[in-house]
């Protein structure tokens, strides 16, 4: 769009066109400095996007949903904000829950499973839920540690309805055969590119503080 060739194209046949001349030298400055704006423009809209955005730009973006970043890091402080944003249009229903836990993670919603506890089989409790499965793989990708995770899930319930059991499933695995080999569920090496995760089980205390 702003290609030195082109803007010498709009002149008449009157002026010296040759790379060489003063004018061709002067609109070639010109031109690379509204490529650069051009880049900057581009770079602004992009950030206006959470998962592109960076530094300042992501502050700004909490500013505007009231998510203060603390210490987080762009990656930690990305699930924050879109956690924030999910859970202002909460209505506290299982299926919510799932949506505002899938956004913020960049997961799909499969992979989350929610059960109510008032029919569970060893611990009735009425206004309660228990998250029986969630990917532990994405919170370990984000660098974002399960107790905080954890609290963002409390944080979206609706008022009275307590987060009971919350299972962290990993993707360790034994093999059913001595010969059987799997890079991505079996033990890992020193470097930790190979091997799978182990799960978790969290039971929420009465009285956590929630500072999210």
């Amino acid at each position: 769009m702003f290609s030195a060739k082109l803007i010498m194209k709009r002149f008449a046949d009157y002026f010296a066109k040759q790379p060489s001349s003063n004018l061709s030298k002067l609109i070639s400055i010109f031109s690379d400095e509204l490529l650069e704006l051009q880049k900057t423009n581009e770079t602004i809209l992009e950030w206006r996007d959470i998962d592109k955005s960076k530094g300042k730009a992501l502050d700004l973006i909490g500013e505007n949903v009231n998510q203060s970043r603390g210490k987080a890091t762009d990656e930690v402080y990305r699930i924050l904000l879109k956690s924030k944003i999910a859970r202002n249009l909460s209505d506290g229903s299982i299926n919510t829950i799932i949506q505002v836990i899938s956004i913020a993670l960049s997961t799909e919603p499969s992979t989350i499973k929610i059960v109510e506890k008032w029919n569970d089989i060893d611990d009735p409790e009425p206004a309660a839920i228990k998250l029986i499965e969630l990917p532990l793989t994405k919170i370990n990708e984000a660098g974002l540690d399960p107790i905080n995770f954890i609290r963002i899930i409390q944080r979206t319930v609706a008022a009275g309805v307590k987060v009971g059991v919350i299972e962290l499933a990993g993707t360790f695995e034994f093999g059913t055969t001595a010969m059987e080999i799997d890079n991505l569920k079996g033990f890992g090496n020193i470097d930790g590119t190979i091997g799978g995760y182990f799960g978790a089980v969290f039971i929420p205390s009465s009285d956590q503080e929630l500072p999210i």
